[in-house]
């Protein structure tokens, strides 16, 4: 058992390593273990298998021997942008790049005893992957062409089982988390450095920044699980906390433009000015907030083999208001980027039907509420209200286990003013004004030991 046991977790490290662990649009990302995903996420009072670590870590109390499980999900985003004012009708309407993303996971546990379980779960649960086509054209360069974030979670777990019927569980979590962005920034540069004739006179230039940045933090967790004869109640919590962020800044001074004034554009100066701009800096975030999430689920056995459940997860979004990205480069300001989230709510609902001992069927659905106002909505995450159908299958082998999910998500359209910014704003026109419209295919596999 132990040789094998070394296997599986070796193979399992593997198929990390070997996982591009990155996300699609969208800054929650909560589906991790194909089962839950199948059954629309309302997972908190079902808990029944290791990923129980992510959505209710009592319900670890619960299961025997040791077991593990390893899995991804695959997202398919596909996202466009509708820019009605812009004046060149050849980029009114845009595309996103293609890309599909593959947030992997992997948990184990081990039942020390018959009231205490242990487990450590590792998975990716929020992140941002945009990237918008023609970067060098994409009117709203001035904003972002691609974003990209990653974090991932290192969460060890200790669950109680209190009674026969009821259990506790509380972990801890490492965090550690990258950022890169990419856009075209702006700056104004007084030609008195240049030429003190000129002092007073400012050039516009423009030049392709990216900023890569990482940083790490700690957070906890706990819940709550009830198990009575047809039903079961669950409570899950996961921590907020803060993330400092620090990175390098590298300016592509060969794609950089300068525009002067008439009639100082006619001096020459445009190769001086582009010959003085720094190639790199250093950028900071000095405070990037997470939100705390909230689940309460119930679970109800209709017979022996219809489960029906349903979850209300609440997210204090809210400590999303603002972050400031601190520059030490010449020439350029610090960005405070307003945010403005608002706390917000999503409502699960599921089904398992079981048609043997070793198969059984899922279906589910969701409504996920955007803590994003419209005011604040731009190209680096166009979020909306979205609704999901999800759908998938179990089977077990002896101590063999695979669950796989698939679903289909939906976003309302939504039409923002790109924060408004002024380079787009000609005769009382907003031309940066623009209505985004995103779906996304969701394919869940995860595969499991039991020992």
């Amino acid at each position: 058992m132990k040789k094998s046991l070394t296997l599986i977790v070796l193979f399992s490290l593997l198929f990390l390593g070997f996982s591009t662990i990155t996300h699609g649009a969208g800054f929650l990302i909560y589906e991790h273990g194909a089962a839950a995903m199948a059954m629309g996420g309302a997972f908190v009072a079902v808990a029944n298998n290791p990923t129980a670590i992510f959505h209710n870590p009592a319900g670890i109390a619960w299961l025997d021997g040791t077991q593990i499980s390893f899995g991804s999900t695959l997202i398919i985003p596909k996202a466009s942008l509708s820019l009605a004012n812009w004046p060149d009708p050849a980029y009114q309407s845009i595309d996103a790049v293609s890309q599909v993303f593959y947030p992997p996971t992997f948990y184990i546990t081990h039942k020390i005893s018959d009231k205490i379980v242990a487990g450590f779960g590792f998975f990716t649960p929020y992140g941002l992957g945009t990237e918008w086509s023609d970067p060098e054209n994409f009117p709203l360069r001035y904003i972002a062409t691609k974003d990209d974030m990653k974090s991932f979670i290192f969460n060890p777990t200790l669950a109680f089982k209190l009674s026969d019927n009821l259990s506790i569980a509380a972990g801890v979590s490492y965090i550690y988390s990258t950022l890169k962005f990419e856009l075209l920034e702006h700056s104004g540069i007084d030609l008195g450095a240049f030429n003190a004739a000129l002092t007073g006179v400012t050039a516009e230039v423009y030049v392709p920044v990216s900023l890569e940045a990482n940083g790490s933090g700690w957070g906890l967790n706990a819940g709550v699980l009830y198990k009575g004869e047809s039903f079961s109640l669950g409570v899950n919590w996961r921590g907020g906390f803060d993330i400092k962020y620090d990175g390098d800044l590298a300016l592509s001074t060969t794609d950089a433009q300068v525009s002067i004034p008439s009639p100082y554009n006619l001096l020459g100066l445009e190769p001086t000015i582009i010959a003085a701009l720094p190639a790199s800096g250093t950028a900071s975030i000095p405070s990037f907030k997470y939100p705390h999430i909230f689940g309460v689920g119930a679970a109800f056995d209709v017979s022996e083999k219809l489960t029906l459940t349903a979850d209300i997860h609440y997210i204090l979004w809210s400590s999303y208001d603002e972050f400031t990205v601190e520059v030490e480069i010449a020439n350029f300001a610090d960005k405070e980027v307003e945010e403005n989230w608002k706390d917000s709510f999503v409502l699960r609902g599921g089904l398992e039907y079981r048609v043997n001992e070793s198969f059984a069927l899922r279906l589910g659905a969701l409504y996920d509420q955007t803590p994003q106002p419209v005011e604040t909505m731009d190209p680096i995450l166009p979020d909306s209200n979205r609704w999901a159908i999800t759908g998938g299958f179990g089977y077990k082998a002896g101590s063999f286990v695979i669950d796989v999910a698939y679903q289909f998500e939906p976003f309302e359209d939504r039409t923002s003013p790109n924060r408004e910014i002024p380079a787009y704003q000609v005769g009382g026109t907003n031309l940066g004004a623009g209505t985004y419209s995103t779906t996304a295919h969701l394919i869940g596999v995860s595969i499991g030991f039991v020992f």
